[in-house]
């Protein structure tokens, strides 16, 4: 049985899942075959954008391959630490290190990608994730199905990384550049996330049956849990909603030194200079 208060070791301790093991690998030797290519073209990747996308697969590894999915269960907190890692950190290293006109969709990815980058369709699903899991029908209806622990982290990290990627657009080719639009959606994106989170933190008692009574790791109480996981939502939300304020006033400023109150949208000024698939 494991420890009721588990140490950084513990939680740390190697713990093989195989599908999130196999599937991080494959995006890891898709990014090296991308780089050898622009290495064969004459391009380079900034070393800078190639640390970022191996720090978030690093996150990726130690959130998945570790004991922390254990002791999950005994932790709310820990628990919304490890989604929140997945949504709210990984997609955005993972983003950085693309280099902006250097990845080209081709052939099915062409079509389907500007679809799921859609603003409003990361949105609805951001939104259906956060509040959905977080409702306590929706929780409760989740473990009866036994379906939270398996969908929950890769919904997460494919919500996180289509919200992270209407305020990045990191791939131009595909995704409108209209800058309003991208400071609107991420404010947006980000209140499904801060309203659970002020539940959370202001509720007297525990919203979610399961954890009733429950005996929760290092002796915390539920509603403590319930708290700290709170917390936990809404720091994690900040960066993301600070990013959408900034290209927001962006966007505003650009409106005013245009002398119009109308949105237009505006071609891209350059091309880049050399592509890679997609694939």
């Amino acid at each position: 049985m494991p420890p009721t208060s588990p140490t950084l070791a513990d939680l740390l301790a190697p713990t093989p899942d195989w599908p999130w093991l196999l599937g991080l690998l494959a995006v890891g030797a898709w990014y090296v075959a991308n780089i050898w290519r622009a290495h064969r073209s004459g391009q380079r990747w900034p070393a800078w954008r190639v640390s970022l996308f191996a720090l978030a697969l690093l996150l990726a590894l130690l959130v998945t391959q570790s004991a922390l999915t254990r002791y999950t269960l005994g932790s709310m907190a820990l628990y919304m630490t490890r989604l929140m890692v997945l949504a709210e950190l990984i997609p955005p290293l993972a983003l950085l290190g693309l280099p902006p006109g250097r990845l080209t969709p081709r052939g099915a990815w062409a079509k389907a990608l500007p679809w799921l980058l859609d603003p409003w369709v990361a949105l609805a699903l951001w939104a259906t994730v956060v509040i959905f899991w977080n409702v306590p029908a929706g929780f409760s209806a989740s473990l009866v199905s036994n379906t939270a622990g398996g969908l929950l982290p890769p919904l997460y990290l494919l919500g996180g990384l289509l919200s992270w990627a209407v305020v990045l657009r990191p791939l131009p080719a595909v995704q409108a550049q209209h800058f309003g639009n991208r400071g609107w959606f991420g404010l947006l994106g980000s209140l499904p996330m801060m309203g659970v989170a002020a539940v959370w933190l202001y509720s007297p008692r525990v919203l979610y049956a399961p954890y009733v009574g429950a005996l929760c790791l290092w002796n915390t109480t539920p509603l403590q849990n319930q708290q700290t996981s709170g917390w936990i939502m809404m720091i994690a939300g900040l960066p993301g909603m600070a990013m959408s304020v900034v290209q927001l006033l962006g966007w505003l400023i650009r409106l005013a030194d245009s002398g119009t109150l109308s949105e237009t949208e505006e071609p891209a000024s350059e091309q880049p200079t050399a592509s890679h698939d997609l694939s």
